[in-house]
């Protein structure tokens, strides 16, 4: 049994002396893994990085075995974010969620397209940190707990809207939620209009898809928020001299 597919680097962990066991993001196959053998050679090593775009070569004698990743590198995303801690923080807390949040071997063609436009965002364009949080959002909505930014749940309004309820996911308006808004969850204005993001509006961002991801993706499988994704949410919290929402 063997297949070949492209696919993204999630994790690697170690296995025996030698060996990894690799987790990819692949376009026909979903999260699948494999066994590398020699993968924690420093020329293999440096392959198998989060967010690296590579062709897999996997076998198997059955469908269900691990089996093993013969791969050959296409994108070295990784290194192009080694100069940017906040980019790299990014892209390791992106992989750890769909670690955390996907089934294995089930296929996702639009979240794996999703997660490859999502990585060209944050090398190519500054407003970065909005598109990640962005993408956070579609990965809600891809996974069947879509966020409903377009109007007020009160009253159908589709402007002023200031608050998301944390038991619907649907968007408040400020007088809307007057009268219980400290139970509400704020949103950032550039999640429902086209305006720029502060770093504390993307902060207010991480907050809000990081409490929909962990209590109604992660808890109910026993799951917490991955440690990569909070660091994340923690560097965008601290102020940056010289950010450019632009």
């Amino acid at each position: 049994m063997e297949w070949r597919d492209t696919g993204f680097v999630l994790a690697t962990r170690r296995h025996g002396e030698s060996a990894l066991i690799a987790e990819l993001l692949t376009r026909e196959h979903g999260r699948h893994s494999g066994l590398v053998r020699g993968g924690q050679s420093p020329r293999r090593r440096a392959l198998f990085q989060p967010g690296n775009y590579i062709l897999a070569h996997w076998r198997g004698r059955l469908p269900e075995h691990l089996g093993s990743f013969d791969c050959e590198l296409v994108e070295a995303y990784a290194v192009r974010f080694l100069d940017d801690a906040d980019r790299l923080a990014a892209v390791t807390a992106a992989a750890a969620l769909l670690l955390a949040a996907l089934p294995e071997r089930e296929p996702n063609v639009e979240l794996y397209q999703s997660f490859a436009e999502m990585l060209t965002a944050l090398e190519s364009k500054q407003a970065w940190p909005q598109h990640y949080v962005e993408w956070e959002c579609g990965l809600l909505a891809m996974l069947g707990f879509g966020l409903d930014l377009s109007c007020c749940a009160v009253t159908g309004a589709a402007e002023d809207l200031a608050y998301v309820s944390p038991r619907t996911g649907r968007a408040v308006s400020r007088v809307a939620a007057a009268p219980y808004r400290d139970k509400l969850l704020p949103l950032p204005g550039f999640l429902w209009r086209d305006s720029p993001a502060a770093r504390r509006d993307i902060a207010a961002g991480l907050a809000l898809t990081g409490y929909f991801l962990l209590h109604h993706l992660l808890e109910p499988h026993g799951r917490q928020l991955p440690e990569a994704r909070e660091r994340l949410a923690e560097r965008m919290r601290r102020p940056e001299r010289g950010y450019n929402p632009a």
